[in-house]
């Protein structure tokens, strides 16, 4: 996790957020509570990796943290407190707990969700009970030391506008810093089994998010001081059909990410790239072993560990952080009419006279001649690695953790054009040097 670079580690949850009490999770070991996951699997959470545990890891893999407060089954004051003893320096009761629970500097948390889809799991509320919940909380959640917290509201499932809207209506004053929107695409098939016609049916459904991006972003925006207010993709990938023996086998969720996922995972970092000025962060909901997880571990304490094809994905475009994002433009049809439902995906961006273009071939049955033009620029010299497998259900598995790794790739400079061949199914970023 540390080699992948991730700027910020949201936790606990997901469902488990609104059943999580952090109180659970502090103090001695020996001495936490154990609880049941109602939300997946009914398993017995023993509460050994809590609040501390998770900053620890944050602070080993240089990432910011993202905790996720409880609104469905919690109290405005069991945030509130949370907060405090996290962000306090010192002098208060809480702050004074967790220096006696082995932390003398505060966390300094910024970033916090405001429960977890409250049109759910997160207590199945109408979105007008949800803001006044969100009102209410939002009165507690305060600065502690020299820490302002960054408060996000649960937005809507996919691109319900009327959720957002009937939020937004409600809210009168106490506006968030974000609003988040969780948006999955689902699968038909086993994840080792995908078909032809239902790869391509998952992976058009990227089309549909980018759209509800911009539309979400515009109806905000449509309110006073809606521009303020940050969206946030914090729950995204491909959700497949998991087999009841998978499930058995590996706990409730396990999923096997392929190369049809690392796909999907360039169509959406791609998408993310092209919309940078809509939005504020993304975060791919499943790390280790659910759904579209990077990483896959068995066995005591993890001592197995693979990187998943999601995982090499997102390896290909961590050069993107911290750039300038450059408009990019293809010779797809214009009209949303006539734009096929899979389609070349394309990002790029700039910093310190290097360009980076990252491509996604989508298509289960089509290599592709790529002919990119630079406008305003010239490249002396380029690389390229690609992550591709002949067969779209290829994976990392225990006994074969390399099959689908990224490899260098033939790429062609003529003048102001770049070529490169990208066969089908796979995900390529060049480095561009001008």
């Amino acid at each position: 996790m540390k080699e992948l670079g991730i700027p910020v580690l949201r936790w606990p949850g997901g469902c488990y957020a609104d059943d999580y009490h952090w109180r659970d999770g502090i103090g001695s070991l020996e001495r936490r509570p154990k609880r049941v996951n109602i939300h997946w699997g009914g398993y017995v959470e023993d509460g050994s990796f809590g609040t501390h545990e998770f900053i620890d890891l944050c602070r080993l893999i240089g990432a910011e943290p993202y905790l996720a407060g409880n609104v469905g089954s919690g109290t405005p004051r069991e945030m509130r407190d949370w907060i405090e003893y996290c962000n306090m320096p010192s002098g208060s009761t809480l702050a004074g707990e967790r220096i006696k629970n082995g932390a003398m500097e505060p966390f300094r948390v910024r970033y916090w969700g405001v429960g977890n889809e409250a049109w759910g799991c997160g207590g199945r509320m109408r979105p007008e009970v949800y803001a006044d919940h969100y009102r209410q909380f939002s009165v507690y959640l305060r600065k502690y030391g020299d820490t302002q917290p960054f408060l996000i509201a649960s937005g809507p499932n996919g691109n319900d506008t009327r959720w957002s809207r009937k939020f937004m209506d409600t809210l009168e004053g106490g506006r968030p810093d974000g609003i988040s929107m969780h948006y999955y695409e689902g699968g038909e098939d086993h994840p080792l089994h995908f078909t032809e016609d239902h790869v391509k049916k998952q992976l058009a459904v990227f089309g549909r998010v980018e759209e509800a991006i911009v539309q979400q972003r515009s109806l905000f925006d449509s309110y006073r001081d809606g521009r303020k207010i940050a969206l946030v993709l914090d729950e995204w990938g491909v959700w497949d059909r998991i087999a009841e023996e998978d499930e058995k086998k590996f706990g409730k969720l396990w999923q096997q990410s392929t190369m049809r996922s690392a796909v999907a995972a360039g169509l959406g970092l791609n998408m993310f790239n092209r919309q940078a000025d809509k939005l504020y962060m993304c975060n791919i909901a499943q790390i280790v072993n659910v759904l579209q997880s990077l990483l896959l571990t068995d066995g005591p304490e993890g001592k197995q560990c693979v990187r998943t094809t999601t995982y090499h994905a997102f390896a290909l475009f961590k050069g993107h952080r911290g750039n300038t994002a450059v408009q990019v433009e293809t010779d797809a049809a214009t009209s949303d009419k006539e734009k096929p439902a899979l389609d070349l995906s394309v990002s790029a961006s700039t910093r310190n006279g290097l360009m980076l273009l990252s491509l996604v071939n989508p298509f289960p049955d089509q290599d592709l001649e790529m002919q990119c033009a630079l406008r305003g620029t010239t490249a002396k010299n380029a690389t390229a690695l690609l992550l591709h497998d002949a067969d779209w259900n290829a994976y990392n598995s225990f006994d074969a953790p390399d099959r689908v790794v990224p490899k260098p790739h033939p790429v062609k400079i003529e003048g102001p054009t770049v070529r490169l061949d990208l066969p089908r199914m796979s995900v390529a970023t060049l480095t561009l040097a001008s």
